[in-house]
């Protein structure tokens, strides 16, 4: 089957036959004409051929072309006919009917290419014309991106670029054409260059050797671009050129280009004159030798397999049938000029030609030049191969569009320039060019210099385009640019800070642009800060950058612009990669945890699916190109480059194995330098710069302030100086020159040669090197010396070139001699400028009589005349211009040059310390100015990131500078309360911001310092405006029903501080305007958008996450709340109780910490209450907190100890103020008792609380030791006992404040350890030591003087306490609390045993007539002297006024109670009624549960063995600690006014002494239970305790009197032992005298004799009356007893003992009493008495609380006969048992009593023995 490709060939063969026939000029033809026209021939004989043959590959594709290009080469085709065979051409190419494998194939594609470049046709109209040139320029397209491409020479490549540059830059072709050329050429730079990683870079010497140079015209470039321009064709041409070079005399050429005419005339008149047709060349000149063409190895693994192909068929070419073809160039010989003249070429748009120099290339012998080669046919059958292209034609082509690009090149139109700027982007975009040195070399230098450039012309598309370009260099190159990046950008910088009015906006604008897309290439923020900021010698880029960006997002018109946003993205872009770092980090740390175990498995893995992939991808690529031949014209460039590519692995690895190890720059220690390094870098170079300054104005100055400093060695080292001198190109070059000069440092001017490497270096070019360094002085000596050692060295390092060193200073004289001729304008106005010749002839025999090298001077004079020597500081305009970046060239080749790269994030904390500030201010004032939401979210972001970033590196002063910023943009603080709520829900910003700072401060609180002030000052606000959630402002409260009230009372205007009168006026006003209208919708709709968005902020999570948060943090969110206290002026109430309750909440939120700040929160609860001088809101709010806190940190051991100790702020503070707070604080107390009694273990604390309980309770006044006193703050000492004061432990109390510690007030006596009522020095009682009261007065100071007893007296049945008003319902709750202590066994302690029996005696006296006092008060006094003066109850005389001042004061809340008037309610009776029998209740609970406890506790504390303090559980303890007071307290309800509490107090009282514990009292005992319990009871119900109920006290008090006579009857038997105990007896018998005449019914008469006659029986029975001694054998007693007796009952004894004869008596009561014989008593008392009751023996002094008062024996009257006074009962002077120092005490009965009614004169003292 024949192959379809032959019949697609043939197609094409008849279509162009067909268009030449029918073209005019065959119209007349016959056969033979068809035979003799060549192209027709050329035809006939391919159709033979194709008919004669299968398949298209049986032929060479030469075989099949050359008919085709042919027509396109024949001048006398016209124009369609070319355009048939190019388009034929075109279809070969995209079908790949041209096989890139084929031997022959790059011969085809070599021939296609030279006569497509060379296309010649006869000219119409210029639109047809151009059509035949946009086909070519779709072949040369095509053939250049198919595969066969590649297999075309280094020349062919140029020449294609040059066609198509040609026409590009015609301008009078059409636009459209222009432009499909430039297209044409982005696709074909950007093929080159993508496959640039394909070639590698030549051999040295092959650089530049034979390349053909790219021009626009001959003239117009440097010398530079000029080029050779050579014309190959692998056949030779028929007709050949005379001339042997290939050149045409001037006639010709300029016949031709004067001859075009119609519009065409494509050639432009040389200056030289010379030029040739390009089609002129001999054939044999075309075929170059390998080693001079291309830049490859022929066997180089980079050329692909086509191109291999190539040399193993080399040899082929030769046996190619050679065709003619038409050869154009001798228009005059061939006649027909007219017709010639419209004949059109690609080449001819400006032509490529020959230059006028080219003979004296021809004989330059430094240079292979192809030219000169002359191959002949038997060379090419040798064997020459046609070299694919390579790097040679690359570095051409870059070389020509930097040369495109030179705004100072007059040749090159703005169009150039800017197509030149194009292809570079795209050169720069398909390729990494940097590894290639002879590309670089050519960035480095032209490049860069040309962008420089055209950064300074006000032509925007160039500008635009030239920073484009500068951006891909700086990205992919910045490594080699260093200095050329710093110039890059401080022009920007100079161009974004410009004042020009003519500098348009835009270009401002895309510098900014720039800086920003440099900005955010990953790591090179870091890389400058790194390479400039911390080089000594360069600019502080990073900080300039970001100082001038942080400026210029400050508009100074207030009108935001896009570059105020661009520099403002620019600073955030910083901030956005530190961010991600930080993120990354991070995630990082986090994942590290997790995967640590399975990293290594997984990394092996990971590494080899990368490698699976890369292979698999490149046989990929490989499939893909064997496909692509079979047809398919590319798309792009590009993708054909990639198609190419194949599998090139082997040199990529090649090249990454030449990567050198990183290199450093000298000043660090290590490529990564850490940050302490960099400061001290930074701070050195701060030091060189101020030292430069003063060199340049005193050399020796800034010298001698650097070694100061320690940068320069002291002594001066000259090495050392002279490389300074060197390296820093701040110093001024006419100082360096003056310093170096000056005789006196020859050394040095030695040295700073030394620096200098002249090796190698012609005399000139080291001269210019020198001179560059310094700016030569204009005096001759100084030149001399300067020169003189200048010459010296460079002969001594070029091994004595001259006879002579004068000879070198001479010929250097005149170099700068010359120098100053050729370019000193002053100079060359004068004379004419010397020649070569005169410069000979002036240096005839001056190198040591014999001539120089000729040679060298013509070179030395021609260097100096093209490029002048630039002195230093001495030009300006380009010449300077020059000179400035050769400077920089050579620093930048220096190790100086050297540009480290760094990975992304090694510096970023550096970074943002340096960026923050400008950064944040600058987002504040965008957020502030801008409208637009995206840009208001992108301020947002920033904020966020820098918190992220602050958090991230713990930088506490930038997180409180972002807060503060935010808080100003909630509005929240400066807006007035009225207004927020409105304010706040329309302004959508605010509430952006509000959430960010929430959001912020709940996610990074941790680093929150000062910043935690302004978001409680936003709090505040919200909360004064009522925008808080529900949540936040209800707060726990004990007495509220709900448990809970709210934060915002319904207030009075004069909350808020006005007057009523204002208010009322501004209402009146309003509601004139507004007619009574409630708030309008828009501010209803903004009030519940602004709560909505408060909900959103979640306020709350502040207080609930505080536990997270750091111990430093949390302690300044503390400082915050706690600033909003009382001393400010603005201070509102509700505000510091809102505050408060935040403190509260969030120390209970820390209770794990609590320790740390708790002292923080006493202090503050200190201020609040104790300093308090009245009650209010937040002194309440302040008491129900700390009891919050005691309720919930009492179970933590660690602080439970200090929390109940704070309580005793409670005591401490104001008692009125107290009084306020009573009920709150009886409820709380009552709840911390339930939840936590079992947390507390010491005294110290149980005291606290039963205090507490005490004081609310009952009203009784706190103990003076901790009240602070109001004027001094230290407590009179006066008031105190040394024992008094044991100073309290925990010292932190007292700290900082002028108060002293809450001391307790213990004294230590015995085992006892009870506290005593402590007396409030305000009120003015006088405390008694034991000093000042001798026995004399106590006994005579009768309790009518109500305030001089504040001690306890133990013989009365009160405590003595100064009861204040109290509160029923507080009285209540502390009862409640009191019982549950006392009922759960568990709660009762050692500790508190006493405090609590203590506690509950306080409470029956409050408790007393149901509480009745308080309310009786408000009325009058009524307590007779009698009353109050039994009681010895100190009463407060100032009570009425200050309760009525009190409740007055009270704004906070006042209890129902209090605030009724003297008529009580029916309901109230109930309760205390409920609340005595209570207390009775308990009372006897405890009593009879006391021996029981104490045993437990004496076994427990036995096996325990601990050392403390012992526990007895014998009755004397018993009796002083437990039984006693119970049975007072008893006792005194035995004397409320209501009688059922009477009735059941004597019930429980007569139980209590007849119970069975108490039996084992010893007399002692039972004599001070009369004296203490029985003898008060009855003293006290003579008293009117209840007028209204007689009757009931006459059964109460005859209940009494029979109590008595039972218990000294049942007990008869101990007291019997006592010494005392005839005045126990007499006053027995006092009381029943009193009682007969008490009551007015007859109830008493009839009982009081019946109890006493009882009493004489058993008393006679027991032979107490009898002694054997006295005449009568009565006693004394007897005497005594009747005697007292007739006084009431005159009849009695006649009644009971009517024998007048006394019988013996039954025993003889010696002095020492002995017991009555135990069973006649029994017999006797058999009514009351058990067995075994009668334990009574005598008890030595020492050890009872109550030792037994002396024997007295009185004066004046006989001695009584039983050795004892018989009378009364002596003064103790023994310790008391509740905690006083010991001291006298006023005899137990009332003197005055006795007196009155006994006839028996009552004894002076007697003294002690």
């Amino acid at each position: 089957m024949v192959d379809k490709n032959i019949y697609i060939v043939q197609g094409e063969i008849s279509v162009v036959v067909a268009a030449i026939k029918r073209n005019s000029r065959w119209s007349t033809h016959t056969p033979l004409d068809e035979e003799q026209d060549p192209l027709l021939n050329s035809f006939s004989h391919l159709k033979e051929t194709l008919n004669n043959i299968k398949d298209l590959s049986d032929v060479e594709p030469n075989v099949f072309l050359r008919p085709f290009l042919e027509v396109v080469r024949s001048e006398d085709t016209t124009g369609p006919i070319t355009g048939l065979a190019l388009t034929s051409v075109n279809k070969f190419l995209s079908y790949g009917l041209i096989d890139a494998n084929h031997e022959g194939a790059a011969e085809g594609i070599e021939n296609m290419a030279d006569a497509v470049t060379h296309a010649r046709f006869v000219g119409t109209d210029p639109a047809s014309d151009e059509v035949v040139l946009m086909k070519i320029l779709q072949v040369l397209r095509t053939l250049l991106l198919t595969p066969v491409g590649a297999h075309l020479t280094n020349e062919s490549v140029c020449e294609i670029m040059q066609s198509c540059f040609r026409i590009c830059f015609e301008m009078r072709l059409s636009e459209l054409l222009r432009k499909s050329a430039e297209h044409t050429l982005v696709d074909m730079v950007q093929l080159l260059f993508s496959r640039l990683p394909q070639f590698k870079e030549e051999a040295k010497s092959y650089v530049g050797t034979n390349m053909k140079k790219l021009k626009m015209r001959a003239g117009g470039m440097s010398e530079s671009s000029k080029w050779k321009k050579q014309k190959r064709s692998p056949h030779p041409p028929r007709h050949m050129v005379n001339s042997p070079s290939g050149q045409m005399d001037p006639a010709q050429s300029s016949t031709l280009t004067n001859n075009l005419s119609d519009g065409v005339p494509f050639i432009e008149q040389h200056n030289g004159g010379s030029s040739t047709l390009p089609g002129s060349d001999c054939a044999a000149s075309s075929i170059s030798s390998p080693t001079t063409d291309s830049g490859l190895d022929t066997g180089s693994k980079t050329t692909s397999k086509e191109d291999l192909t190539d040399l193993e068929q080399s040899s082929s070419t030769a046996t190619t049938p050679v065709t003619p073809s038409a050869e154009p160039g001798r228009l005059e010989s061939q006649g027909r000029e007219v017709e010639r003249a419209q004949s059109a070429s690609v080449e001819s748009i400006p032509e490529v030609l020959e230059d006028r120099d080219l003979l004296a290339d021809q004989s330059d012998s430094d240079y292979v030049n192809p030219r000169g080669v002359r191959f002949t046919q038997s060379t090419q059958k040798e064997g020459a191969a046609l070299i694919p292209y390579g790097l040679p034609c690359l570095r051409e082509l870059f070389r020509f569009l930097i040369s495109l690009t030179n705004p100072h090149d007059r040749h090159n139109s703005d169009v150039m320039m800017h197509m030149g700027l194009q292809l570079l982007n795209v050169a720069l975009e398909a390729a990494h060019i940097a590894p290639y040195q002879s590309l670089l070399c050519l960035v480095k230098d032209e490049l860069c210099r040309h962008l420089t450039q055209l950064l300074g012309v006000d032509r925007m598309n160039l500008y635009a385009a030239s920073i484009r370009v500068c951006f891909l260099l700086f990205e992919g190159m910045r490594e080699h640019l260093k200095f050329q990046l710093e110039m890059y950008l401080k022009k920007l910088m100079d161009i974004i800070t410009s004042e020009n009015p003519k500098m348009p906006y835009e270009m401002k604008e895309m510098a900014l642009e720039a800086v920003v897309q440099l900005w955010r290439i990953p790591s090179f923020v870091t890389e400058l800060y790194i390479n400039y900021d911390c080089d000594f010698y360069c600019s502080n880029m990073f900080e300039d950058l970001t100082k001038l960006l942080s400026k210029n997002a400050f508009p100074v018109s207030g009108q935001l612009y896009t570059t105020h946003l661009l520099s403002l993205e620019a600073l955030l872009t910083v901030i956005d990669s530190t961010e991600a770092h930080c993120q990354a980090k991070v995630l990082n740390s986090a994942a590290q945890q997790d995967q640590s175990e399975s990293t290594t498995v997984e990394g092996d893995s990971s590494v080899n699916t990368i490698t699976d992939s890369t292979t698999g991808g490149c046989n990929g690529q490989n499939a893909v190109v064997s496909e692509s031949r079979t047809a398919c014209p590319p798309t792009s460039g590009h993708l054909m480059a990639e198609k190419m590519r194949l599998g090139r692995q082997d040199q990529e690895e090649t090249d990454t194995a030449e990567k050198k190890s990183l290199k450093k720059p000298h000043r660090f220690t290590n490529c990564l330098p850490d940050s302490q390094e960099l400061l001290e870098i930074k701070h050195k170079k701060k030091l060189l710069i101020t030292g430069t300054e003063q060199f340049n104005q005193k050399p020796k100055k800034g010298i001698q302030i650097l070694q100061e400093k320690g940068l320069l060695s002291s002594p001066m080292d000259n090495n050392e100086v002279a490389q300074w001198l060197r390296e820093n190109p701040r110093l001024d070059k006419k100082m360096i020159g003056e310093f170096i000069s000056d005789r006196r440092n020859t050394d040095l001017l030695d040295s700073f040669v030394n620096t200098f490497t002249f090796q190698g270096l012609r005399i000139d070019e080291a001269l210019r090197l020198y001179l560059e360094a310094f700016r030569l002085p204009g005096e001759a000596p100084v030149i001399h010396r300067l020169l003189e050692t200048f010459t010296d060295n460079w002969q001594k390092v070029n091994g004595n070139p001259f006879q002579s060193n004068d000879a070198g200073f001479a010929l250097a004289y005149a170099v700068i001699m010359l120098n100053t001729d050729q370019h000193n304008h002053n100079v060359r106005k004068q004379n004419i400028p010397m020649t070569l010749e005169q410069f000979k002839k002036n240096l005839k025999g001056v190198n040591g009589g014999n001539d120089f090298d000729q040679d060298m001077l013509e070179d030395i004079y021609n260097a100096i005349k093209s490029e002048e020597i630039v002195m230093p500081d001495e030009q300006t305009g380009l010449v300077k211009e020059n000179y400035v970046w050769s400077v920089l060239l050579h620093r930048g080749a220096s190790s100086e040059g050297m540009f480290l790269h760094v990975p992304e994030s090694s510096y970023d904390r550096d970074l943002f310390t340096m960026t923050w500030g400008p950064t944040i201010a600058a987002l504040s004032y965008v957020f502030d100015k801008s409208l637009d939401d995206t840009i208001i979210q992108k301020a947002i972001a920033g904020f966020r990131k820098c918190a992220m970033i602050s958090a991230h590196y713990g930088f506490s002063d930038v997180f409180d500078n972002l807060i503060i910023s935010l808080c100003k943009f909630t509005t929240l603080s400066s807006e007035s309360v009225e207004n927020l709520p409105t304010v706040f829900g329309s302004n959508r910003k605010a509430q952006v911001a509000a959430k960010t700072m929430f959001s912020l401060a709940h996610r990074h609180g941790d680093i929150l310092r000062e910043g935690w002030k302004n978001i409680m000052d936003s709090m505040l606000q919200l909360f004064r405006a009522e925008l808080l959630p529900k949540s936040m402002v209800e707060v726990e409260d004990f007495v509220d029903p709900n448990e809970k009230i709210s934060l915002q009372r319904e207030e009075t205007p004069s909350n808020r501080g006005e007057s009523a009168v204002l208010s009322f006026v501004s209402w009146l006003t309003l509601s004139e305007q507004s007619g009574l209208r409630g708030p309008s919708t828009e501010n209803q709709e903004a009030k519940q958008a602004a709560l909505l968005c408060i909900k959103h902020c979640d306020p709350e999570k502040l207080i609930t996450e505080s536990k997270f948060l750091q111990l430093e943090s949390l302690q300044e969110l503390m400082k915050a709340l706690i600033s909003v206290s009382p001393d400010e002026e603005t201070y509102d109430e509700e505000d510091a109780a809102f505050c408060l309750e935040m403190l509260l909440r969030i120390i209970l939120e820390n209770r794990d910490r609590v320790s740390c700040v708790w002292q923080t929160v006493r202090d503050h609860l200190y201020q609040l209450c104790v300093h308090a001088s009245e009650s209010c809101f937040l002194v309440e709010r302040a008491v129900v907190g700390l009891l919050r806190l005691a309720i919930r940190l009492l179970r933590r051991e660690d602080i439970g100890s200090q929390v109940l100790l704070s309580l005793r702020l409670l005591l401490m503070m104001k008692p009125h103020v107290l009084s306020r707070v009573c009920r709150e604080v009886a409820y709380g107390l009552h709840e911390l008792l339930k939840t936590n009694a079992a947390n507390i273990h010491c005294t110290d604390d149980w005291y606290t609380l039963f205090s507490l309980l005490e004081c609310i309770g009952t009203g009784v006044k706190p103990p003076a030791a901790l009240q602070v006193a109001n004027t001094n703050p230290d407590i009179d000492t006066g008031a105190q006992s040394d024992s008094e004061l044991s100073s309290y432990h925990q010292s932190e109390v007292s700290l900082d404040r002028g108060y002293t510690s809450d001391s307790e007030v213990y004294t230590e006596h015995g085992k006892s350890r009870m506290p005593r009522s402590a007396t409030d020095v305000d009120v003015g009682w006088l405390v008694v030591g034991k000093d000042d009261l001798d026995g004399s007065k106590a006994a005579v100071t009768p309790a009518s003087k109500p305030l001089s007893h504040p001690l306890i007296n133990q013989y009365s049945l009160t405590l003595g306490q100064d009861m204040g008003l109290h509160d029923i319902k507080s009285l209540i709750k502390c009862v409640d609390s009191l019982s549950f202590i006392v009922r759960d066994a568990a709660h009762v302690t050692p500790e508190n045993f006493e405090l609590c029996v203590k506690a509950i005696r306080v409470f029956v006296e409050a408790s007393l007539n149901g509480g009745y006092r308080t309310h009786e008060k408000k009325k009058s006094h009524k307590y007779d002297s009698k009353s109050s003066r039994l009681r010895k109850k100190p009463r407060e005389k100032d009570g009425t006024s200050r309760r009525t001042k009190a409740s007055s004061q009270r704004a906070a809340r006042s209890h129902s109670d209090d605030e009724e008037d003297e008529g009580v309610p029916a309901s109230y009776h109930t309760v205390s009624f409920q609340v005595s029998l209570d207390l009775l209740d308990l009372m006897h609970t405890l009593h009879t549960r006391a021996a029981g406890i104490y045993s437990s506790w004496a076994e427990e504390q036995h096996h325990l063995e601990d050392a403390g303090r012992k526990i007895e559980a014998d009755s004397q303890t018993l009796w002083s600690s437990c039984w006693c007071p119970l049975l007072q307290g008893m006792a005194w309800l035995c004397c409320d006014a209501r009688r059922q509490v009477r009735m059941q107090a004597l019930t429980y009282l007569q139980r209590a002494l007849l119970v069975h514990d108490l039996q084992t009292l010893d007399a002692v005992e039972w004599e001070s239970c009369f004296n203490k319990v029985l003898f008060p009871l009855l003293t006290k119900l003579l008293d009117n305790i209840s007028p209204a109920d007689v009757g009931g006290m006459e059964e109460t008090r005859m209940r009494a009197c029979t109590l008595l006579s039972k218990v000294f009857l049942q007990h008869l038997s101990p007291l019997l032992s006592l010494p005392t105990f005839a005045a126990l007896w007499l006053t027995i018998l006092d009381f029943m005298d009193k009682y007969m005449h008490a009551g007015s019914s007859d109830l008493l008469l009839e009982a009081i004799p019946e109890s006493l006659k009882n009493m004489l029986l058993v008393m006679d029975t027991a032979g107490i009356f009898h002694s054997a001694d006295s005449r009568t054998g009565y006693s004394d007693l007897w005497e005594i007893t009747w005697e007292r007796i007739d006084c009431f009952l005159p009849r009695l004894k006649e009644e009971l003992f009517k024998q007048a004869v006394i019988p013996e008596p039954v025993c003889n009561v010696p002095v020492e009493p002995v017991p009555p014989p135990t069973a006649l008593l029994s017999t006797l008392l058999l009514p009351f008495l058990d067995a075994g009751t009668d334990r009574s023996s005598p008890v030595p002094p020492s050890k009872p609380p109550m030792p037994t008062p002396a024997k007295m024996s009185p004066p004046d009257s006989p001695p009584p006969p039983l050795g004892q006074s018989p009378l009364i009962l002596q003064p103790l002077a023994s310790p008391l048992q509740v905690g006083v120092p010991p001291m006298s005490l006023p005899i137990i009965l009332n003197p005055a009593l006795i007196e009155a009614t006994s006839p028996v004169p009552l004894l002076p003292r007697p003294s002690t023995k």
